[in-house]
Formats: structure tokens, C-alpha cells, sequence
């Protein structure tokens, strides 16, 4: 499974869990695939950090290693990186889906929802669409 892709400790312990037999210890052996350098959950979340990269903001990976159980200290340092590029990524984002600056109520709501469902902070949103897309080129 390792040999596929990276996994988080939580993650890779629920699929072994149905592998499991009565004398096998399962934590042991997770603690010795880390120990290795084989099972890492801050590889793993850089790595998720890095496939959402340009689609999607950093509320949208954080919320993705929280359900697949990375701890919360590699969660904050992972999300350090996401936030500092987070309006460029979120410029980005909405130039690809809209060519053109909100023109009314109705096309602002609808780019700020977008930008939203995508993981990208009101903070951000508010501020990107308060300035129209010709100024930030």
C-alpha cells in the first residue's frame, strides 16, 4: 500500500484494521514504519498540501487531513505554507473559471461562492473581488 502513495498513521491503521489478526500488534508496527522513514504524516500532508495546490485554498486541506486524522501540530505547519499564498492562488482560480470582474450583486455572489466552495477564506474572497480582475494583471 505504502509503495502507492503515502498515507496518514490514522488512515493506514483503519485500512490495516481488517488485516489484523489475534497475536499482531498493530501500533507496534506502525511505530516501527515510522521509525523506518516509510509512514510520515507530515510528508503525507505536504504532499496533500501539494495536489490541492492551485484548485483549492487551504480550508479545503485542512478540512482533508483532519478527516484522514493527521495531528494537529502537522496540520498548523502544513497550513502556514497554503496561507501565505492564498490570495495568488485564489487570484488564480477565479481567472481561470471567470474572465471578467462581478458586474452586479448577482455575478459577486456567485464568484465569492465559488471561491468559497473551493476552500478559500472570506477574508481572501472579500478582499479579490473588491478589486476587479483588470488591476491585479
Amino acid at each position: 500500500m505504502l509503495a502507492r502513495r503515502d498515507y496518514a498513521r490514522a488512515e493506514l491503521a483503519g485500512k490495516l484494521q481488517a488485516h489484523v489478526g489475534e497475536g499482531d500488534d498493530l501500533p507496534a508496527l506502525l511505530d516501527e514504519l515510522q521509525a523506518l522513514g516509510f509512514l510520515s504524516d507530515a510528508r503525507f500532508a505536504e504532499q496533500l498540501a501539494h495536489r490541492h495546490r492551485g484548485r483549492h485554498g487551504p480550508l479545503t486541506v485542512e478540512r482533508e487531513l483532519r478527516r484522514r486524522g493527521v495531528a494537529d501540530d502537522v496540520v498548523d505547519a502544513t497550513l502556514g505554507a497554503a496561507r501565505s499564498t492564498e490570495y495568488a492562488e485564489a487570484q488564480q482560480v477565479l481567472r481561470r473559471k471567470f474572465r471578467e470582474a462581478p458586474a452586479n450583486m448577482q455575478d459577486w455572489a456567485k464568484q465569492g461562492r465559488y471561491l468559497q466552495a473551493r476552500g478559500f477564506s472570506l477574508e481572501v474572497i472579500r478582499r479579490l473581488l473588491r478589486t476587479p480582475i483588470e488591476q491585479e494583471l
